[in-house]
């Protein structure tokens, strides 16, 4: 069986590659199951372009590059599956935490509406860890609610991924939902990690192999000379409060110093998080060269094929990156679903929560006070 896949909020396109990468055939049968793109949305045009050029080069149209508030949800093709990686600017540790309350909040709503409408067979909703306490904890809540009873209704499995603990070489935590539809009576569980004794490092992301001279996107930094300078003084895995930098090197910070300012990648351990937003010395530093972390090189630690090539220009790319699903991460996750689908055993743990504990305990509780 072939799954039509339909996206929101799609950024570049590393859901979507790690979900087109996995198929499971059904020992029995031999039915092949895998999914395939049929559409996609977002508003960011240099998004789309790569996009378009890594996922869909022969079928262009069929991303929609325009705000989903504008979207026409009901004129949007027929889909099996449906992915949303929903905007986390609300639900991150960093800024103000306003989560429904905020302006990307609510946008999670759009994926209800596709749900409602289309009623895939299964789904995949994507955000950051902050999601479990935005709104004291009542956003989440209320967001699994809405999911699992859209459309015909869903059995979902929501939880903590820790990507390192799969193979990818950066420490990045996501809340990963999937849901199965219910008439279909399939449980998914949560695929096992792979690699909890045996971490991928950032040195072998970034040398095993070498980047190609020729590769794209792989343009440096042009740093000014005291951040040469201050580089110098700090060690792999330390940041700019490092005690060893000389005093006319330090920065000039008096409020709150966040540990990912000019911090170097430790070349024995996963990567920190990368990210796509801030300013200057948030772009991940090399622990040997001083200098930040190339785009290409930030793509390696998301995972991203050296073919994968990125659209606009360097900051956009760069933020392209920063808010994009390892493929890696997310490949795993559509294998153990396609496996599901196929009727194949694979090894599994508990998720972090329980929806239907959450839902009887004080979900219907919340959602009263909310009414009233």
């Amino acid at each position: 069986m072939i799954f039509r896949k339909g996206e929101l909020f799609c950024g570049p396109g590393g859901l979507a590659l790690g979900c087109k990468l996995p198929q499971s055939i059904n020992k029995k049968t031999g039915e092949v199951f895998k999914v395939e793109h049929t559409w996609a949305n977002d508003i960011d045009p240099y998004a789309c372009q790569t996009f378009r050029k890594n996922i869909c080069p022969d079928n262009p149209e069929s991303v929609i590059c325009k705000d989903v508030r504008e979207l026409e949800i009901e004129k949007l093709p027929p889909i099996d599956c449906f992915t949303f990686g929903f905007p986390c600017n609300d639900f991150s540790i960093v800024g103000e935490h306003k989560g429904t309350d905020g302006k990307y909040g609510p946008l999670y709503t759009y994926g209800v509406k596709v749900l409602n409408y289309h009623n895939p067979l299964f789904f995949i909703a994507e955000n950051v860890g902050g999601l479990q306490s935005a709104n004291e904890g009542n956003a989440f809540k209320k967001i699994l609610h809405d999911i699992a009873n859209a459309g015909k209704g869903y059995n979902i499995t929501p939880h903590l991924y820790k990507f390192e603990e799969y193979g990818v070489p950066q420490k990045r935590h996501r809340i990963i939902i999937v849901g199965i539809r219910k008439d279909l009576n399939l449980q998914f569980r949560v695929p096992a990690p792979t690699h909890v004794d045996r971490y991928v490092t950032a040195r072998e992301a970034l040398e095993v192999p070498p980047i190609p001279p020729d590769a794209a996107n792989n343009e440096q930094t042009r740093h000014s000379s005291k951040v040469i300078e201050m580089l110098k003084y700090i060690p792999p895995g330390e940041n700019a409060w490092y005690d060893g930098i000389p005093e006319e090197l330090r920065l000039n910070v008096k409020k709150v110093k966040m540990s990912q300012i000019y911090r170097r990648l430790h070349p024995d351990e996963p990567a920190y998080t990368i990210t796509g937003s801030g300013g200057g010395g948030t772009h991940g530093y090399h622990w040997k060269e001083n200098r930040a972390l190339t785009n290409r090189e930030r793509a390696r630690l998301q995972t991203f094929p050296d073919d994968f090539v990125f659209e606009g220009p360097k900051e956009m790319v760069r933020k392209q990156i920063g808010m994009a699903v390892p493929p890696l991460g997310a490949k795993i996750i559509m294998q153990a679903i396609l496996d599901t689908f196929a009727g194949n055993r694979y090894k599994w743990v508990e998720p972090k929560w329980n929806f239907e504990e959450m839902e009887g305990n004080d979900l219907v509780k919340v959602l009263q006070e909310q009414a009233n």
